[in-house]
């Protein structure tokens, strides 16, 4: 668990899996010769024989009056091709609640996308059938988004939006929001198009702080040292490259802190832009 404070917001991240190694399928370019040249990668985001090390976790954003839980990783017994994520049986939501977050007193969930792993959670197992998991909260997700999945799928991995999505729409929970949608005085969404249709980050700001939670516009910190490194998983693998680019110059020698969604242990920090134009994150 990490837990940082941007002004009088405290974020909570609450793992759901880590990983090493097996993530050739997602960033093929990510060899381990390209790997290891990239000192500071290593020993946080991958091993000193150049294996990434990534993480499946979900952000808790606490304002005091509100409990957002941005992305819900896999969930538990949900059938998935991928076998390492089939039928999973974790202890996310003890760990969450032990984090002080019981699902009950989540308010709010916000889906950065609706990919198989951000979505996972927003629903669990009961006497057979998939139910909220988060009874008291509105779902927030991006009404773009909503437009392509609506009339796509996931076969690679299983019934995505059958299990995870679905049950939350006829639930009445969902909300359908715009790319620039604010939640509360604290916490607004942005458009990071490219890794899908309606990709959004999370921008915090509290007391002259700020910090923005990635989702997947940047996978894993390797792609910080090369933004052209687009991921097979990218709807459009031109625009996440030029979304990166865009976000890393922004974003480089700012106060702002850095907050991966899949970026392991210890997850945050901050962009550096070397004189010679190349970025990275100082944890």
């Amino acid at each position: 668990m990490n837990v940082w404070n941007i002004g009088d917001i405290k974020v909570t991240r609450v793992v759901e899996v880590q990983a090493t190694g097996g993530t050739r399928f997602i960033l093929p370019q990510a060899t381990p010769d390209a790997i290891k040249p990239i000192e500071w990668l290593i020993p946080h985001f991958a091993t000193d024989e150049g294996k990434l090390i990534m993480s499946i976790h979900a952000l808790i954003i606490d304002t005091g009056s509100r409990r957002i839980i941005v992305d819900t990783c896999l969930g538990n017994d949900k059938e998935r091709k991928i076998p390492a994520w089939n039928k999973l049986q974790t202890t996310f939501l003890e760990d969450l609640a032990a984090a002080g977050y019981p699902r009950e007193s989540i308010d709010t969930v916000l889906c950065t996308h609706l990919h198989v792993d951000h979505v996972g959670w927003n629903t669990m197992r009961r006497d057979g059938k998939w139910v909220p998991t988060f009874p008291n909260a509105r779902y927030l997700m991006g009404s773009d988004e909503w437009a392509y999945w609506k009339d796509a799928s996931q076969e690679e991995f299983g019934d995505v939006i059958g299990d995870s999505v679905m049950p939350i729409i006829d639930a009445g929970l969902a909300d359908f929001v715009d790319m620039n949608h604010r939640i509360c005085e604290e916490v607004k969404l942005f458009p990071s198009t490219g890794h899908t249709p309606g990709h959004v980050c999370v921008e915090i700001r509290s007391n002259g702080e700020e910090a923005v939670i990635t989702g997947d516009s940047t996978h894993h910190p390797c792609q910080i040292a090369h933004p052209e490194w687009s991921s097979t998983a990218d709807y459009d693998q031109v625009a996440s490259s030029k979304t990166r680019e865009a976000f890393y110059s922004k974003y480089s020698d700012t106060n702002t802190l850095i907050i991966g969604t899949h970026f392991a242990t210890p997850t945050a920090g901050y962009l550096k832009k070397t004189q010679d134009g190349n970025y990275w994150l100082e944890v």
